[in-house]
């Protein structure tokens, strides 16, 4: 797989996106022994054990460390597991080196204005502007540290992304954010509209929904 190719050429989220979206959401929300079922469905789908080692670590600036250690141990006992039983996994691609050609925050910026289509122009606002830190932190890491690393392409994080922020509450305003940029940078409506049943399938229906309201919102406002 091409790491960072944003073409997305058929209609319905494939088994290994299929794949993320359960993952990230078991993650998220700390169901280890059912994230145990899946990290083997997604090894099985064809992900490879670095492309899930980055997934993990990628959902860290999301759901926090302690869900992604969680994860991280999970799937390191499920590699051992796999081992023991004969099955040899791809191992994958290992992320290459960020070449700094310009500062941190000038790749950060760069990145998030790819994602989004958008260019930054102006001073700072929101919260940027009230806290200009966390502005820094998030051009210099997440999105220049986490996002250019080339293990995952763009819609897997993205993916991962939209569905942490579908799964755990209170989150619709980043939630909106990022399946813009879901849409931005190649995925169609019908295929994010899939991520909520396999969100219901984990953790409810009541969850799903709530997420599922702020796509549906989206659109209309087209």
């Amino acid at each position: 797989m091409n790491a960072q190719n944003n073409t997305i050429e058929n209609q319905s989220l494939n088994p290994q996106q299929q794949s993320v979206v359960s993952i990230a959401t078991l993650t998220a929300v700390g169901d280890l022994p059912i994230l145990k079922t899946q990290l083997n469905i997604g090894l099985d789908a064809g992900l490879s054990v670095n492309e899930i080692k980055e997934l993990l670590v990628h959902l860290y600036a999301y759901c926090g460390f302690p869900r992604s250690l969680n994860g991280i141990n999970t799937f390191m006992s499920v590699t051992e597991e796999r081992k023991a039983r004969g099955i040899t996994d791809a191992e994958g691609k290992i992320a290459s080196p960020i070449i700094d050609k310009v500062n941190k925050y000038e790749i950060g910026k760069q990145m998030l204005q790819m994602l989004t289509g958008v260019e930054e122009k102006g001073p700072k606002t929101g919260a940027n502007a009230f806290t200009p830190i966390i502005d820094t932190f998030l051009k210099e890491h997440l999105f220049a540290d986490i996002f250019s690393r080339d293990v995952l392409t763009y819609q897997q994080r993205e993916l991962a992304t939209i569905t942490v922020l579908s799964a755990m509450e209170g989150l619709a305003p980043q939630l909106q954010f990022h399946l813009a940029v879901g849409l931005n940078i190649g995925f169609r409506e019908s295929q994010l509209m899939q991520i909520f049943p396999i969100i219901e399938t984990h953790i409810g229906k009541p969850q799903a929904d709530i997420a599922k309201n702020v796509l549906v919102k989206m659109v209309k406002k087209k």
